[in-house]
């Protein structure tokens, strides 16, 4: 069974992003110096640990506290920003024919991911593109791999016990601990695949992140609450 029955909507979620990129070409628009860069924040997670409602937490205290807005990304957008070209192109404004971010990271994947260029270029353009932006929450998408050339990036991992996350996924997708159990194993190889095969590089690994948090321990609002008060204290 697919974990999208509570993923947030992806139309909502679009029209917040059009509205993002509307004020940041006003920005644009009325500055003469240089902007100060902007924070981005990735966001990576074990499968059924609770990524979304944290994120979604987060993107609430930050534009609170902040002012200002904030986008969450997901492999869910940045495929249909793909396929609105006029979206599209907006975003991709930010970088350049020989945008050298995006050559630094493409050239520390595997051969893989350059075989399935076609495919995983544009994703890639779309989510440098944005981190380059800021103000931005990236939810997966090998966030804290991609963004960690920029020095204005943060990076967070929630991970938790296989009862909770079992109990999780179940009371989540109202379907038996059995099921979910099945489920959390079957999606966390598919995730550790991706950022081994392609990313050339292991999603668990500590030292990709600023911040690990204990699922079991803390919950959403404490966690998003603790990244909004470190990533606003560093950026201040």
């Amino acid at each position: 069974m697919p974990d999208n029955l509570f993923i947030p909507s992806v139309d909502l979620r679009i029209g917040s992003l059009e509205e993002y990129n509307r004020r940041q070409k006003e920005k644009a628009a009325s500055r003469h110096a240089k902007p100060k860069a902007r924070p981005c924040i990735t966001i990576s997670r074990e499968y059924g640990c609770t990524g979304y409602p944290t994120a979604e937490l987060l993107r609430d205290i930050l534009m609170q506290r902040t002012g200002e807005e904030w986008v969450m990304i997901d492999r869910a957008i940045v495929e249909e920003v793909a396929k609105r070209h006029n979206l599209s192109q907006e975003i991709l404004q930010t970088l350049g024919e020989n945008n050298r971010l995006l050559s630094e990271i493409l050239a520390t994947f595997s051969s893989r991911w350059k075989s399935n260029y076609d495919y995983f270029l544009p994703l890639s353009q779309h989510v440098v593109a944005l981190a380059e932006q800021g103000n931005v929450l990236i939810l997966e998408l090998g966030g804290a791999i991609v963004a960690r050339h920029l020095e204005h990036s943060y990076h967070f991992r929630i991970f938790g016990s296989e009862p909770f996350k079992i109990a999780t996924l179940a009371r989540r997708l109202n379907i038996e601990e059995e099921e979910a159990e099945k489920l959390m194993h079957r999606q966390q190889k598919v995730r550790d695949r991706f950022t081994k095969d392609f990313l050339s590089q292991d999603g668990r690994d500590p030292a990709l992140y600023d911040m690990l948090f204990n699922n079991d321990r803390c919950s959403s609002d404490r966690i998003a609450h603790t990244i909004a008060d470190f990533v606003l204290g560093r950026a201040a």
